[in-house]
């Protein structure tokens, strides 16, 4: 078996937490270099997620950086595991051969999150998806050939939504364009059970559902979907991943994920509230069996 590589996302992660420590502790890259008798390139290669961070250096730098909390500790050894290892006991390895190494970033990183804000244009979010909605979407998007390899995805978006249920559900708020309500993936029946899927969802205290209607004409998010991953810690940096027919792109400058917030804020203020949207819901499912 090929060795796992370290996932860039969870690395960039970590040693965003790392700079932030450092800094709050008026430390220069110089005086880490110094504890762990490296060089400052070093330094700034961990702290930019491009080297792992060995547990030793890792133990060594929270101490010089006068890290005491236990929990804090804990989090970023988790942390660090998953970044240099790929955490190898999480569900997601099994499906290793249907998962590119963007999309099993994004599986870890919904794994650590806490909550969730996305803006979709054209499909539900996958987090949302009925299987065999998921199952018409993995068809027809040409990444998977043969059955067997379609039946993983398939398995791998409904094993995601874990996340929303058990004993601590992230938080999930989506805003979708009416397109998606009406776009026809997997034929009436198909969408019939998806609609009706949405409805039962919103019911959820941690999921927020909003539809923006045609109606309200052009704005700010019509060019594309992403997706906003919030953590709990409070030095913790929100995640963007953007979101391309040909790839997926996460943004981590702090400068830009703010411009997405204020995207989505901007969406969510032009939806319609959850209880209006869910009675759009409704009608447009009801129109459908006509």
């Amino acid at each position: 078996m090929p060795p796992v590589k370290p996932s860039t996302v969870l690395g960039r992660q970590l040693g965003d937490e790392l700079r932030r420590f450092r800094e709050a502790a008026g430390l220069s890259t110089a005086d880490a270099a110094a504890v762990l008798d490296c060089t400052k390139g070093k330094i700034s290669r961990m702290e930019n997620g491009h080297v792992p961070v060995r547990l030793p250096d890792l133990n060594a730098l929270v101490t010089a950086y006068g890290i005491a909390d236990t929990r804090t500790r804990e989090r970023l050894t988790a942390l660090a595991r998953r970044a240099n290892r790929r955490r190898r006991d999480g569900w997601w390895h099994e499906y290793s051969s249907v998962l590119s190494d963007a999309y099993r970033d994004q599986i870890e990183m919904e794994a650590i999150c806490s909550q969730i804000r996305t803006f979709q244009v054209q499909v539900v979010p996958g987090l949302l998806q009925t299987a065999e909605y998921a199952r018409a979407i993995a068809v027809t998007s040409r990444s998977w050939k043969t059955p067997e390899e379609i039946d993983q995805v398939v398995q791998v978006r409904m094993t995601r939504q874990r996340r929303l249920t058990g004993e601590d559900p992230m938080h999930f708020w989506a805003v979708l364009a009416e397109g998606v309500l009406h776009q026809q993936v997997g034929g009436p029946a198909v969408m019939a059970e998806q609609l009706a899927a949405l409805v039962d969802l919103a019911d959820r205290p941690n999921i927020t559902l909003q539809v923006l209607p045609f109606s309200r004409g052009a704005h700010a998010s019509m060019l594309g979907p992403y997706v906003l991953l919030g953590f709990p810690q409070p030095t913790a940096l929100d995640l963007v991943l953007s979101e391309t027919a040909t790839r997926n792109t996460w943004v981590e400058r702090e400068a830009e994920v703010v411009s997405y917030r204020a995207l989505f804020d901007d969406a969510r203020t032009n939806a319609l509230p959850p209880a209006d949207s869910v009675a759009m819901i409704k009608r447009i499912a009801a129109k459908a069996k006509q």
